[in-house]
């Protein structure tokens, strides 16, 4: 039984699903501080804190649990600008509450939902997972600490580890049972998607001042379901290797705001009005990943390898809603 924390949000629902589908069975754990329960539609469903150790044993101690999918986070970067002693103590000391209990339960396997925002400014491209970790921002703060936490645990046999660095997670399940739905809503292509469908009069644009070729930021976007496989594949790793490893996790092309918004008005066929607005603290200009590593050592590959289809799968979703 695999236990997913923050199983509710948008990556870990997807993740659920196809945990799902490929016949294992889960638990959702989730405070629903920024999801729904309208998204647990697989697998148990648990209400509880990750700084409630005692709920978290009396969980371990009920079900027979042979790995964690750890996704529950705050993953706004503005935000995270403006609280940093929040992330810092829901990203970091909440996941060292999570890394105890399991150790006190001899649950070894763990998978952690980090992120790209842990390299801040890289000086070469795409990013390795070679590449300096210097994030700017708390919110890359919080995920280092983490990673760094878990690589000493590793080191001391306590737990075995996969970290995959997500890039822009986007889209939406293709069978459009559930999708892309914060509160409030901080990710650009859903914001966009928004004002197509008039739920918002347009679309920010913060700096078009970037060393860019349009001068707006660029990132990688990976669907949302090639994730959830890529943690299949990274649990079905940590059972038969028994290796802690470090695997960036996105398409290897990198497409800018402008980019976006314009493969979103071809989708969508609707004009999409924008608005400059002064750069946000924290946002680096460019992030692209060299995911190499883990299509060779776990033979992952993108189903959803354009931005046409990324976006299509969201606004199906979005139509549907």
């Amino acid at each position: 039984m695999i236990l997913i924390t923050g199983g509710a949000g948008y990556i870990g629902s997807h993740i659920n699903k196809l945990l799902n589908k490929d016949g294992y069975d889960t638990i959702v754990l989730d405070n629903f501080s920024s999801s729904n329960k309208n998204t647990v539609k697989w697998g148990k469903l648990v209400e509880a804190e990750l700084k409630d150790t005692q709920a978290l044993n009396k969980i371990f101690n009920k079900y027979q649990i042979d790995g964690v999918i750890h996704c529950a986070a705050f993953t706004s970067v503005p935000e995270s600008v403006e609280y940093p002693a929040m992330y810092l103590k829901n990203n970091y000391q909440n996941t060292l509450n999570l890394i105890k209990v399991m150790k006190q339960n001899n649950v070894k396997d763990f998978i952690f939902s980090s992120t790209a925002s842990l390299y801040g400014n890289p000086l070469e491209m795409p990013i390795t997972e070679n590449a300096p970790t210097k994030p700017i921002n708390p919110y890359g703060q919080s995920k280092l600490l983490v990673e760094k936490t878990l690589e000493n645990e590793s080191k001391n046999g306590n737990l075995n580890y996969i970290a995959l660095r997500y890039f822009n997670a986007s889209g939406a399940d293709p069978e459009s049972e559930i999708g892309e739905m914060h509160n409030p809503e901080t990710h650009l292509i859903p914001l966009i998607l928004n004002t197509a469908m008039g739920k918002q009069s347009y679309i920010s644009i913060y700096g078009e001042n970037y060393n860019t070729p349009d001068g707006t930021c660029i990132r990688d976007y990976v669907h949302v379901n090639d994730i959830a496989k890529a943690h299949i594949l990274a649990l079905n790793y940590l059972k038969d290797k028994q290796k802690s490893k470090i695997f960036n996790l996105g398409n290897g092309e990198g497409f800018s705001v402008k980019e976006v918004i314009n493969t979103c008005q071809e989708v969508t066929g609707t004009t999409i009005p924008t608005i400059i607005k002064s750069p946000r603290k924290g946002d680096p200009e460019k992030l692209v990943a060299d995911s190499t590593k883990i299509r060779k050592e776990l033979n992952w590959k993108p189903k959803y390898d354009t931005l046409n289809k990324i976006v299509e799968t969201a606004w199906n979703w979005h139509k549907k809603q």
